[in-house]
């Protein structure tokens, strides 16, 4: 390929990045995001809550922990809007707010093994 003709390729995918480019609002929305699942215990709490809403108690219980740590957690994740949380009575339940979360933390996983 010539020299003009990989300048002018060169110009178009940068021309194409610019148009994808999210604004910064966006990437800090994002890189918030993935700093709110990227911490272990979080990871853990978010797989417990995949299979349905749970109370602090049983979220403990699946991911081990004490419960003033998995409550601090849950309220980072909640913050994020990553899940959310209704009154039953007497409990607090949590749930998954944001399923995309899950399809990249799934994705995530299925990645573990490639090299």
């Amino acid at each position: 390929m010539d020299r003009c003709k990989e300048e002018e390729l060169h110009e178009a995918r940068l021309k194409e990045a610019l148009q994808r480019m999210p604004s910064d609002e966006q990437i800090e929305e994002m890189g918030s995001r993935f700093k709110s699942i990227g911490e272990p215990s979080r990871l853990k709490i978010l797989f417990a809550l995949a299979g349905g809403e749970l109370c602090v108690d049983h979220v403990v219980e699946a991911v081990g922990g004490n419960q003033s740590a998995v409550s601090h957690q849950l309220k980072t994740l909640k913050a994020a809007r990553i899940v959310k949380c209704r009154r039953s009575g007497k409990k607090i339940l949590y749930s998954i707010s944001d399923w995309h979360v899950m399809t990249i933390i799934e994705l995530a996983k299925e990645h573990l093994g490639c090299e």
